[in-house]
C-alpha cells in the first residue's frame, strides 16, 4: 500500500479529533478538506509519475494545496 505524504491527519496530528466534528457539523469545512484530500492526492501522484504533469502544473496544484492547509488550519485554529 502506498503512502501519501501531507494528509492531514499527519500535518495536524493535534486536531484530528477536531477536524471528525468539524467534517461532522461544518459543511465548509468538510467541503474544504475534500478538495484538500483530492488535491493532495493529484499532487502526489504527479511527484510519483503515476499521472505526470507538466511542471507548472504541478507547481499550480501545490499552491492550491498549501492555500487550502492555510484556510483549514485557519478554521482549526479556532476550534
Amino acid at each position: 500500500m502506498s503512502h501519501t505524504p501531507h494528509e492531514l491527519a499527519e500535518e495536524f496530528p493535534d486536531k484530528v479529533d477536531a477536524m471528525s466534528a468539524l467534517k461532522q457539523s461544518d459543511a465548509h469545512f468538510a467541503r474544504l478538506a475534500d478538495e484538500y484530500h483530492e488535491i493532495n492526492r493529484a499532487v502526489h501522484r504527479a511527484e510519483t509519475n503515476v499521472e505526470p504533469v507538466e511542471e507548472l502544473a504541478e507547481v499550480d496544484m501545490r499552491k492550491k494545496r498549501a492555500a487550502l492547509k492555510d484556510e483549514i488550519w485557519g478554521i482549526l485554529s479556532k476550534a
